[in-house]
């Protein structure tokens, strides 16, 4: 019992013995045969065991979760390699191209055959007037080139209706996408874009608005410096 301030009697409290015991250290160290017998319940099942199987219980699922943790990082340290490596043979093969007229669907196959991406279309503008007619320079109206130029990251997610999709092969099998705009130096920079890649798959959980989108400014980055020879002068 205790007393508290009006001087009477209160039981003493599971807090008051873990106060206690906190700040006296050396209790243990007077009592050892007390800490040698307590027993706890063990978490797998309900036998008792011992202070130290417990702690040592303890120290090995802290152990475990560390490894899982080393794991992931491996894990995910090899999968961005993977991504690097793909980015490198994306960029080299857009080195050798020499056609200009064939650099568009150059960057867009590539994009597709390395990343693995179902579908992908790329669509620029105000580029210069012997590229007037190709195909990747016709169809896109005043508002989709607005749109692009609106965009300072990368757009992730479910299709909403964005006429850029019907840039695509099979705009109906478009369930997730990526909508990338092209324009000279950084996604991030302010200005008019020149251009919109868009990435699509079937799979709604290929691109999502919470995915990180570093590789996919990196993509725009390299394709906007190699189209930038089909400009106007």
């Amino acid at each position: 019992m205790k007393h508290n301030q009006n001087g009477t009697m209160n039981p003493i409290t599971e807090d008051d013995i873990a106060n206690y015991l906190a700040n006296s250290p050396d209790f243990f160290e007077r009592h050892a045969a007390l800490l040698a017998g307590v027993q706890l319940t063990s978490p797998h099942g309900n036998r008792a065991v011992s202070l130290q199987e417990r702690q040592a219980e303890m120290l090995r699922e802290k152990i475990k979760a560390l490894e899982h943790r080393i794991m992931d990082m491996v894990r995910h340290g090899n999968e961005n390699m993977i991504i690097a490596d793909r980015l490198h043979r994306w960029a080299r093969n857009l080195f050798r191209v020499t056609s200009g007229r064939a650099l568009p669907a150059t960057i867009a196959a590539e994009i597709q055959s390395q990343f693995m991406v179902p579908q992908v279309a790329i669509k620029v503008w105000d580029v210069d007037s012997k590229y007037g007619k190709e195909v990747f320079a016709d169809g896109v109206t005043d508002d989709a080139k607005a749109f692009a130029s609106s965009l300072t990251q990368p757009y992730c997610g479910v299709n909403s209706g964005f006429e850029a999709v019907k840039w695509l092969d099979d705009a109906a099998m478009a369930l997730s996408i990526a909508l990338i705009p092209l324009r000279e130096g950084s996604v991030s920079e302010a200005g008019s874009a020149f251009g919109m890649l868009v990435l699509a798959s079937p799979d709604p959980q290929r691109f999502t608005s919470g995915m990180g989108t570093d590789f996919l400014e990196r993509i725009a980055e390299l394709a906007s410096a190699s189209l930038s020879r089909l400009r106007k002068g």
